[in-house]
């Protein structure tokens, strides 16, 4: 079996200023180091679609969308807030990123691959179900979780989330709905300050203080994680594969390297064998230092493609 590499170049177009982190640069800095490795050649390509208004109102409102929509400027950059802007081409993009996890999903579930990456921005586990924030507009990893509940009748899946922010959308998508466990790690206190205030029952959070490194981040999977997965029983497992908490990203303040996440990748597998028919789907978030940002992709597709 194979894993799948989804993205598209209306990725590309997206653009939040030329000196913004979340920059088009992202998805070059992957795609040249998948190269650079000679490990291209391993994955199978596809073009993200674009998400129906329809697949993304499992999550978002209609308001929410409408209002992106209206938001989208003819020329230049419009700022929704201080971090989070739209130029004439994000609107597109977005629902590229979306369409992603959409095909991601229905790949995996018709078995036409083991596990799927999505390479794709922007970014989504900020987006709440009535808000844009945070870089992003559509929560693509809640699209895409919808999505197997909804369509493939799928009872059990879970969302990891080793971002160095917490997932306050996916959060905000998913609280309360026994369907979803949602198991992450975020650096606290940190932005956006959520995640530790009476979390729903079906939230496993755990903070870090910062400077914590890989041996917290493996004592919160191993200890943490793991026992209520197993629980679970996941049916598919969904990564916001989020890699600033890398420390050379100066984005936060953790201290994870590469062999973190594939440390991690790798236990992910190893559930996912056990419990899903080894389906996963992992949809790419943050890493804004490109270097940091391009081994760390390539040590997690490594793991996913048994490399």
């Amino acid at each position: 079996m194979t894993t799948a590499f989804i993205t598209h170049r209306d990725c590309l177009l997206h653009d939040m200023g030329a000196h913004h982190p979340e920059s088009p640069g992202r998805l070059t800095a992957i795609n040249d180091h998948l190269i650079a490795q000679g490990i291209d050649a391993y994955f199978v390509y596809y073009d993200a679609p674009l998400a129906t208004l329809e697949q993304l109102r499992r999550v978002h409102t209609a308001a929410h969308l409408e209002r992106l929509k209206r938001s989208v400027p003819e020329h230049g950059i419009v700022h929704l807030d201080p971090d989070t802007a739209m130029n004439p081409h994000t609107w597109q993009a977005a629902l590229r990123s979306a369409g992603a996890g959409i095909l991601a999903v229905d790949l995996v579930m018709r078995g036409e691959v083991e596990n799927a990456f999505c390479a794709v921005r922007p970014p989504g586990h900020h987006a709440e179900v009535e808000n844009a924030m945070g870089f992003c507009f559509i929560n693509n990893i809640a699209v895409a979780a919808r999505h197997a509940l909804e369509v493939h009748g799928l009872e059990r899946v879970a969302v990891i989330d080793f971002d160095v922010h917490h997932g306050n959308g996916t959060e905000d998508v998913f609280k309360g709905d026994e369907r979803v466990l949602m198991c992450s790690i975020f650096q606290h206190p940190f932005f956006p300050y959520s995640g530790t205030e009476s979390p729903a029952p079906n939230m496993c959070n755990v903070p870090l203080p910062a400077y914590s490194g890989g041996e917290e981040f493996m004592g919160a999977v191993q200890d943490v994680w793991m026992p209520r997965l197993r629980e679970f029983r996941p049916q598919m497992i969904f990564i916001s594969a989020g890699f600033d908490a890398h420390y050379e990203d100066d984005m936060g303040g953790l201290k994870l390297v590469e062999k973190d996440y594939a440390w991690c990748t790798a236990q992910l597998k190893k559930l996912a064998a056990q419990t899903a028919d080894k389906r996963i789907v992992s949809m790419l978030e943050g890493g804004y230092v490109l270097s940091s940002l391009a081994r760390s992709v390539g040590a997690h597709l490594r793991e996913l493609a048994d490399l």
